[in-house]
């Protein structure tokens, strides 16, 4: 919960010179801007909505044009509010760097949605419980947030998206008056929420896990239509987009970072969409397939969990939320590897194969689902391994 971010070395904005805004000249930024106005107010707005691949593509556009244009803009009003994520001694980047970001993929992502202008209650709810986390996240960004506050402000927003339906449904509403769902909701909320937290950790981790995560679950709603599933997912992809470019260069540092206002949105949303889809009849997909598709959260939470616990870093539930550590997936592969970004291209990779895996096992038989889960297992075996590696 509190174990904050260490990124790549950044450069501040004060070092983009004259006409460049973070980057990016400000007519690039302002065309970008342009053209979201036009999408959004265009007589051919009815066009785009009209058929059902076109309106998923107009969201897309949207969201990754809106994030494009915006970024520069909250970057430049980071730097100058003072909210930036400084050097320390725990930290790898050299340079202050506006903290920001979060808050242009949340507007690009919440301009496309209203733009669609179809919302349903659990749409509502999710939007609520998103912003929610938003307004948390940039307080803690511009003044820290003790870790049990920013708990109870995500426990709140899950209490929202429960309330209004978006709960899993494993087993019967009988079953201890549903009480097993209602937690197993909570914990896949809260647990997904901060892994992704967790991976804001280098520069474009979070960002790219978010796209790929994102693509799949529209991947999936397209193939199943669920056009609810898809817009949001594809308003992700596109804001995600928009926002790359200015938080993962190949050869230089990022120039912004999400911030907690960012990371916790993606990982709240992400998770909530998750439940919210219809995965199949099947209880054995229904339960494996968006959990694959979500596997490197999972199993890096579950892993740096159980190492905590048994080399006794952590005896309390306190002390887990309060942990800052630097043992996550994507440390102990750069350490390995000798590189953050071929770190971070390695983790895209691995959710990559497991969302391949998701997508397949939706239409595949007991047989196949059973030996796609286990190769699944395998693949973490080996990541295992080369944790173990990395740590020494």
């Amino acid at each position: 919960m509190n174990d904050q971010p260490t990124q790549d070395d950044a450069l501040p904005l004060s070092t983009t010179v004259g006409s460049e805004i973070t980057g990016c000249a400000w007519w690039v930024s302002a065309a970008a801007l342009a053209l979201v106005a036009i999408l959004l107010f265009s007589p051919a707005r009815a066009t785009w909505h009209s058929a059902y691949g076109a309106r998923w593509l107009y969201i897309l556009l949207v969201s990754c044009l809106a994030a494009f244009g915006l970024t520069p803009v909250v970057g430049r009003l980071a730097q100058a509010t003072g909210v930036l994520d400084h050097p320390n001694a725990r930290k790898v980047h050299k340079a202050p760097t506006p903290l920001l970001g979060g808050l242009a993929v949340y507007l690009a992502f919440l301009t496309a949605i209203l733009a669609n202008s179809i919302l349903d209650r659990q749409v509502v709810a999710i939007l609520i419980g998103g912003s929610l986390l938003v307004v948390a996240g940039i307080v803690d960004d511009v003044r820290g947030l003790p870790a049990r506050i920013k708990l109870l402000a995500q426990l709140l927003a899950t209490a929202i998206v429960i309330i209004s339906g978006v709960k899993l449904t494993l087993f019967s509403r009988w079953t201890f008056g549903g009480l097993p769902d209602g937690v197993l909701t909570i914990l896949w909320l809260l647990g997904i929420t901060n892994a992704m937290n967790f991976f804001d950790g280098m520069d474009g981790l979070a960002t790219g896990l978010s796209i790929i995560t994102a693509s799949f679950l529209g991947l999936f709603a397209f193939l199943s239509v669920q056009p609810f599933l898809g817009w949001f997912a594809a308003a992700i992809v596109g804001s995600c987009l928009g926002f790359l470019p200015f938080n993962f260069r190949w050869k230089r540092p990022a120039m912004i970072f999400l911030g907690d206002s960012g990371s916790t949105f993606l990982g709240f949303v992400l998770a909530a969409l998750a439940i919210k889809g219809e995965w199949a009849a099947n209880d054995v997909v229904d339960l494996a397939a968006p959990v694959l598709i979500f596997w490197v959260f999972v199993y890096d939470m579950t892993y740096i969990t159980a190492a905590r616990i048994l080399t006794g870093k952590v005896r309390t539930f306190h002390e887990w939320i309060a942990y800052v550590g630097k043992d996550h997936l994507h440390h102990r592969l750069a350490s390995l590897l000798g590189s953050k970004r071929q770190a971070v291209l390695l983790v895209y990779l691995f959710s990559a194969c497991m969302g391949v895996a998701a997508i397949v096992l939706v239409k595949a038989g007991p047989v196949q689902a059973t030996l796609l889960i286990a190769q699944a297992l395998l693949i973490s075996v080996v990541f295992s391994v080369l944790e173990q590696a990395g740590n020494k």
